[in-house]
């Protein structure tokens, strides 16, 4: 398979100001994708998407292209995802001058995916494939479940199940299994992406990556949270008084 790796990084960050860039652990956010871009066998191009001269620098400096400028109407804040592969990809192609028949999407926002994900669902697509398969995407066990404890208000007020079934659900382990959609990670056919216009048009298959990596960053909580998750992951901590990592052991 000819793999291309897109990373999106627009700059107009608006629930945390430069988030991309900004110093996680002593290297840019953006710099913990790209590395599990470079780590993972089969990848043969990583491309940063972007619109911002900062967060290409930074880039670079990382080890992935960017070969192109993310147009303006793709660097919004309702800019959807799939356009802005579509575009990833037919300008890629242009530059390098060869065709991929697979594109990987790593959010630069979500660093606790691991290498071993990557090439877990890279392979699972690889199997599938043959089987209609055209994209298989990062998920995770959802904390809440609209079988039992998702409410909303019917036509009267009064709560009940999102999705009652015809004999309630008394216990979480009852409810059928539903899931989060992890967002960290994505592997298409370039085909699937070439003919279709949304993220679930075709034949997509969730790849579980825990629950504990479904984390994102979009604003200052969910950088402590991922921060503090990231710190546990890898064995490092922060002194006081002057915020220096540490690698404990």
């Amino acid at each position: 398979m000819a793999i291309l790796c897109v990373i999106g990084a627009r700059g107009g960050s608006t629930g945390l100001r430069n988030k991309n860039i900004r110093p996680l652990l002593g290297k840019p956010l953006i710099a913990w994708s790209i590395e599990q871009a470079q780590q993972t066998p089969g990848i043969d191009r990583i491309v940063v998407s972007t619109d911002n001269d900062d967060i290409a620098a930074v880039a670079r400096r990382c080890g992935a292209d960017v070969p192109f400028r993310r147009p303006a109407e793709l660097a919004t804040t309702t800019a959807a995802k799939f356009p802005v592969w579509q575009h990833a990809l037919a300008e890629a192609e242009c530059f390098y001058g060869k065709a991929f028949d697979t594109v990987v999407d790593l959010d630069c926002t979500c660093p606790l995916r691991d290498v071993a994900d990557i090439s877990g669902a890279i392979e699972r697509l690889r199997q599938r494939r043959e089987d209609g398969v055209d994209m298989v995407m990062g998920v995770a066990d959802a904390l809440r479940n609209p079988y039992f404890n998702i409410l909303e208000a019917g036509e009267n007020g009064f709560l009940r199940p999102s999705k009652p079934l015809p004999s309630a659900v008394v216990c979480r382990q009852d409810a059928p299994r539903v899931f989060t959609h992890a967002g960290n990670l994505y592997v298409m056919t370039a085909d699937y992406l070439r003919r279709s216009q949304g993220l679930l048009d075709g034949h997509v298959e969730g790849y579980d990556v825990g629950s504990g990596k479904a984390f994102d960053i979009d604003d200052e909580l969910g950088f402590a949270v991922v921060e503090f998750l990231m710190r546990r992951k890898l064995g490092v901590g922060a002194t006081a008084d002057t915020g220096e990592v540490r690698t404990d052991g």
